[in-house]
């Protein structure tokens, strides 16, 4: 069992700065994410898509944003749960709640701040026949560890940031080849991104295949090869793992099931302090919906700020909490 006095569901931006605000107040916190490393979207669909609505910068990409906010809360020590999808959620006898994730991994705390963004994330799949028969048997949709590809044949597919930056990593000394696949002779991804590509495709590192799709999948036990239809027919590529790039599909996905008051696919909250209906339950970010709401990355900011305020209180109802700036007594870490 994982105990702690936060318990963040959602690892992107909102729940990064939560650990912040109440590492000021001394709480710790413990962060739950489907996705395999914490920085939620910023990290995992768009890296390189810059922001210019962050406080004091002009400019930022994502994932640098995430990177930066790493590096404030590193005093706070948070723990991650990551890969793991919060499932269910029970109240204690003592006004704890326990929340179990989708591998069994048990979490309590007092109180849970759902800073999920837009859900739970799963795969968008291509419409491949045999599909299923491959998932982790050399079809991946997330690649966790680029050493795991090292001297390994494999076929990307997708147009977006993420098909092509990690086309960009493997074909720079870690897989044996790289063939890159994408439905359009344009791309979706950052102009700096394409434009590497389309160099490592003319320096012959990488095989570039667009106007083409990959329609099947070869193989036993284990992908050896995929079908890709292209304009002049379909053509057979051998390769030990397909990687469809095609980003992730945002889901409320379990937490609709929590008994929250939920109205089109968003968590209602009291703008007093982003409380849900259900006490020491909290939502913030773009997972929660109020009169005059806007999903904006700074708005779950200013909310975090104040859940935390509220939620020192619940943890601890007898002690007077003070208000003290960081001008004034710096951060202090555990």
């Amino acid at each position: 069992m994982i105990e702690t006095d936060i318990l963040i569901i959602g690892a992107g931006p909102v729940g990064l700065f939560t650990v912040f605000e109440a590492g000021l107040l001394k709480l710790r916190c413990h962060l739950i994410d489907a996705l395999p490393q914490p920085g939620g979207q910023c990290a995992e669909i768009y890296p390189k898509k810059p922001i210019y609505d962050i406080p004091a910068y002009s400019e930022v990409l994502a994932g640098d944003l995430v990177d930066n906010l790493m590096a404030q809360i590193e005093p706070f020590k948070p723990e991650f749960t990551l890969g793991e999808r919060a499932d269910t959620i029970e109240k204690t006898d003592d006004d704890k709640f326990i929340v179990t994730t989708n591998r069994g991994t048990k979490h309590i705390a007092p109180v849970v701040a759902i800073a999920g963004g837009l859900g739970s994330f799963e795969p968008r799949k291509p419409p491949v026949p045999n599909l299923a028969d491959f998932e982790d048997k050399g079809v991946e949709y997330i690649i966790k560890d680029p050493n795991f590809y090292k001297g390994k044949d494999v076929v990307i597919s997708g147009g977006g940031d993420s098909a092509l930056d990690w086309t960009i990593f493997l074909a720079e000394g870690v897989a044996n080849s790289v063939t890159m696949v994408h439905r359009r002779s344009s791309f979706r991804g950052h102009l700096d991104s394409v434009q590497k590509v389309q160099d490592l495709a003319a320096a012959g590192k990488i095989n570039l295949m667009t106007d083409s799709e990959v329609v099947g999948i070869t193989g036993d036990d284990h992908v050896n090869g995929v079908t890709i239809k292209t304009k002049e027919g379909e053509k057979h590529v051998a390769c030990d793992h397909w990687m469809p790039l095609f980003g992730l599909s945002p889901k409320l996905g379990p937490i609709a099931d929590w008994g929250l008051n939920v109205s089109k696919n968003a968590i209602e909250v009291d703008t007093f302090d982003y409380s849900t209906n259900i006490p020491g339950i909290y939502a913030i970010g773009d997972v929660n919906t109020y009169p005059g709401k806007l999903k904006l990355i700074l708005c779950g900011f200013h909310e975090a700020t104040l859940m935390c305020q509220s939620a020192y209180k619940r943890i601890y109802p007898d002690k007077n909490l003070v208000l003290k700036y960081t001008t004034v007594n710096g951060v202090q870490g555990f």
